[in-house]
């Protein structure tokens, strides 16, 4: 039976680097550990106006469908602390029947499965095919290195969230992933001329790996370098045994160029759960919720 495919929260990589960061984490799994049946990962977070909370993103992890009650028991801790859900997986009907009240509505992601290099390209729209097939006769310089914490992608990263108004995970975060899970983050860098003019980073963990950021400049755009490096990317983790990327949150409204480009590798949309409280207690302060979670 082989392993889940656990979303980059759920991760035990991901769990060793809020540890080292003094997150606390607490994981649990039923079944045989190499391959559970279920598996969940919950971060303690404390929260403006509302406190200690837990918080329990894109989990549990099942390998069949579960309802609430099957894994709310065994998740929640003795002290009875508010638990936040990013759900991935139980529907609206099955959560409010288990006591939980709604806070955001579900945002979708795209999921690209990864294999052979035919299959992969014969599921490319036309389009992101026709740039890819043009950047090879570019003359980019493409590399693949670890990421290290003084890399320019994650200034430039950092500032094309604000530029951009786009929540990502902070610099800090991903460079302490990289220096939690030696060769776990990866860097694609394309140069033309000796500059640099476009990379992405992506984490790895287990069967699953996750684009985490991308930054291209106007001769990158150009040249359709971030064609190229998704696509030597998707290669090479491939390669790797990694079944699938996720490319992240679709955002047709703010970002239509970006969403058609992740959809036109060929990823499938895949709707989220929405985000969900649990514990009535608290209800008067979830209106909070949303505002103290970006902080």
């Amino acid at each position: 039976m082989e392993s889940l495919p656990l979303p980059l929260p759920q991760s035990p990589e991901f769990a060793a680097t809020l540890s080292a960061l003094g997150v606390p984490v607490r994981c649990g799994f039923t079944g045989p550990s190499l391959a559970p049946e279920m598996r969940w990962q919950i971060q303690s977070r404390r929260l403006p106006l509302i406190g200690q909370v837990d918080l329990l993103s894109r989990g549990p992890v099942t390998r069949t469908p579960a309802l609430p009650e099957d894994w709310l028991p065994l998740c929640r801790n003795r002290r009875v602390t508010p638990l936040l859900l990013n759900a991935d997986g139980p529907d609206a009907v099955a959560l409010r029947a288990a006591g939980f009240w709604p806070l955001v509505t579900p945002a979708t992601v795209a999921i690209l499965l990864l294999g052979d290099e035919a299959c992969m390209r014969a599921a490319m729209q036309q389009k992101w095919r026709n740039r890819l097939n043009r950047s090879s006769e570019a003359p980019l310089r493409i590399t693949r290195h670890t990421l290290g914490c003084d890399h320019w992608l994650l200034d430039a990263e950092a500032r094309q969230a604000r530029q951009r108004r786009y929540r990502a995970l902070p610099a800090g975060l991903v460079a302490a992933y990289a220096r939690c899970n030696p060769g776990k983050a990866v860097i694609w860098e394309a140069r033309h001329g000796g500059d640099p003019v476009a990379a992405i980073a992506v984490l790895r963990h287990g069967r699953v790996a996750t684009w985490q950021m991308g930054v291209t400049l106007p001769e990158g755009r150009r040249l359709n370098a971030m064609n190229a490096l998704l696509w030597e990317a998707m290669r090479w983790l491939a390669r790797q045994h990694h079944d699938r990327l996720d490319l992240g949150i679709l955002n047709s409204d703010d970002a239509p160029g970006l969403t058609r480009f992740k959809l036109g590798t060929g990823a499938a949309p895949h709707r989220l759960g929405g985000t969900w409280l649990h514990m009535g207690t608290l209800a008067p302060f979830a209106r909070h919720l949303p505002t103290a979670l970006a902080a």
